[in-house]
């Protein structure tokens, strides 16, 4: 094996310093001139610097195969080139690191590339986050529609789960409580199917209207019902043997009106006020309508809804289905019939002096009181040889200012605080609007024909009065815990009646009902929808289906005390008619 051999090159000695000698030396010149390699140029240093790189690899050469002249940047020589520069410890070369003032001053950036770090770990995820520089920088007006976008979806969210709550509620209701006021039969021929929404666009004027009779007689109000507040309620008495109110074609001065040719249409003001607030109805009621000749009669039959007041009609809150259930949709409105005759009659002036009238109250039977009431028949002008006589009823009068004033009388009543959402013996003394606006939603039909009353009757004030019972459990007895006042006119502003919306529907009821032939029919509002259809029935319908028979004991409207003596009697009736049978 054979070796090349190794020739030791001649290290010039350099006395002055340290490197190799400058050429100025003449006596080493040419032992150093022979040791330099071709195209390297040498870069000066002192022992004081630190020693760097020894070629930048990194400059390009526009045109390697053209040769620029030498020390130019373009010069391939250059690559060696670092007499200029000098490195800096952690950040690379830098230009001109001399000491010098004006040659510090120009001092630039030749290599900032970062030293390599490990890509994982908490550090690495920690700088990928929040360092700036990478990440694109967020804008305030970003951010804000990015909440905005946010707040539209929760809003649109909740809105959707509110309806999906609401209509389950309002299907829940309809399929278990809604049921027609009457039994619709096969041979019943429908004519019309009036939908509510065209009832919204109506309005008619009519003139004011003309007083013909005021029968019956009232006494006054007593004041101090005013004053009555939840921490001081008075009981609900009871009135027996005083009669009430008969409908339409029972009335004797309607027929005596109708002989004398004083009108062509006829009602009472609890009709008028069902057709004119048919709207804002949810349960099922029907009337009565009988053509004869060219005159009409608005009737109501033995039995119907309208002899009852509704309760929770308007209410998204479903109440018990079973007629047997004292909070159940029939027998709350027998209660409240109950308690509305009861209210109007004990807020009167004890055995004060009743102020009677032309005429007395027609059909009343032997051996009944006359309730305080009074009938007034006013007539309205609807069109050229149209006219329409009405029934209008008054409670009860007070003075106010030397005047004679009348008045409505009506009584709202609370059965259970946790179905109507609003506690009357801790909400109605402090916050009476709270109590209003609650009721208006929960009984706004039932509001809204009370006021349509009071405005047809021409009422200078209406009363009423807040009932509730003395237990929840208890449906016999009840206490009044206030009584406020309002005028019909500003009262229906605050509840968004109007006057001629009012009129319009029972002028378009009036126009189609007087282009029929002449017979009976029955005007039904539909249970599950915003409707009311009309039907041709039989002349002998409703004549037949009226039997006198005992309610429940569970739906009887009266006193505990009184279903024990009235049970007494019985059992006592019984045990006598054994003992006559055994004897």
């Amino acid at each position: 094996m054979v070796f090349e051999a190794f020739e030791v090159v001649t290290v010039p000695f350099n006395s002055d310093g340290w490197g190799p000698p400058d050429a100025s030396d003449t006596s080493s010149t040419s032992v150093a001139a022979a040791n330099l390699l071709p195209n390297v140029p040498l870069a000066s240093f002192s022992r004081a610097e630190k020693l760097g790189r020894v070629a930048d690899w990194t400059r390009a050469l526009s045109n390697p195969s053209a040769r620029p002249p030498t020390g130019s940047k373009s010069d391939p020589s250059s690559i060696f080139d670092f007499s200029a520069f000098a490195v800096d410890e952690g950040f690379g070369l830098l230009a001109n690191s001399s000491g010098n003032p004006d040659e510090d001053a120009a001092f630039r950036l030749v290599d900032g590339k970062p030293p390599p770090r490990p890509r994982f770990g908490p550090k690495w995820r920690f700088n990928q986050f929040h360092n700036r520089n990478q990440l694109p920088q967020r804008r305030d007006e970003e951010v804000e529609a990015k909440k905005r976008e946010a707040e539209k979806d929760r809003a649109r969210r909740d809105r959707l789960y509110n309806n999906n709550r609401n209509n389950l509620h309002h299907q829940r209701r309809e399929a278990a409580a809604f049921k027609s006021s009457v039994d619709i039969q096969p041979e019943w021929n429908m004519l019309e199917q009036i939908p509510f929404s065209s009832f919204s666009k109506l309005s008619y004027t009519v003139q004011e209207p003309e007083d013909l009779l005021l029968c019956g007689g009232l006494e006054s109000y007593d004041r101090t019902y005013d004053r009555i507040t939840p921490k001081a309620e008075r009981r609900l008495e009871r009135f027996k043997n005083r009669s009430f109110k008969v409908t339409t074609s029972d009335d004797d001065v309607i027929r005596r009106l109708a002989k004398e040719d004083k009108a062509t249409v006829f009602a009472t003001d609890a009709i008028l006020a069902a057709l004119m607030c048919a709207p804002r109805s949810v349960y099922s009621w029907d009337l009565v309508i009988q053509r004869v000749g060219n005159k009409l009669f608005f009737d109501k039959r033995d039995g119907s809804p309208l002899d009852l007041l509704s309760v929770h009609e308007t209410s998204q809150e479903p109440l018990p289905e079973g007629k047997e259930d004292i909070n159940s949709a029939h027998s709350l409105g027998l209660e409240a019939a109950f308690i509305n005759q009861n209210f109007a009659q004990q807020v009167l002036v004890k055995n004060g002096k009743r102020e009677a009238f032309e005429e007395p109250i027609p059909n009343v039977s032997e051996g009944e009181e006359n309730a305080s009431v009074a009938y007034r028949y006013r007539r309205w002008k609807l069109e050229d040889g149209m006219y329409l006589v009405a029934r209008c009823e008054l409670q009860s009068t007070v003075d106010l200012n030397n005047n004679k004033s009348f008045l409505t009388l009506n009584a709202l009543n609370e059965f259970d605080p946790k179905y109507s959402g609003v506690d009357w013996r801790q909400k109605l003394e402090t916050q009476r609007g709270a109590v209003l606006a609650n009721e208006l939603k929960n009984n706004g039909n039932k509001l809204a024909k009370w006021t349509a009353q009071a405005l047809l009757a021409n009422a200078d004030m209406m009363k009423i009065g807040f009932v509730s019972r003395v237990h929840p459990r208890d449906h016999f007895n009840h206490v009044i815990l206030s009584v406020l006042g309002y005028k019909p006119k500003d009262f229906a502003g605050q509840i968004n009646l109007n006057t001629l919306n009012m009129w319009g529907i029972v002028k378009s009821i009036v126009d189609l009902c007087m282009k029929l032939s002449e017979g009976k029919y029955v005007l039904v509002k539909d249970p599950s929808k915003p409707q009311v259809r009309i039907y041709e029935v039989p002349a002998d319908a409703f004549e037949n289906d009226y039997v006198e028979e005992p309610l429940p004991e569970d739906e009887q409207v009266q006193p505990p005390e009184e279903s024990a003596e009235a049970g007494a009697e019985t059992n006592g009736a019984a045990e006598d008619k054994k003992s006559d049978d055994h004897a």
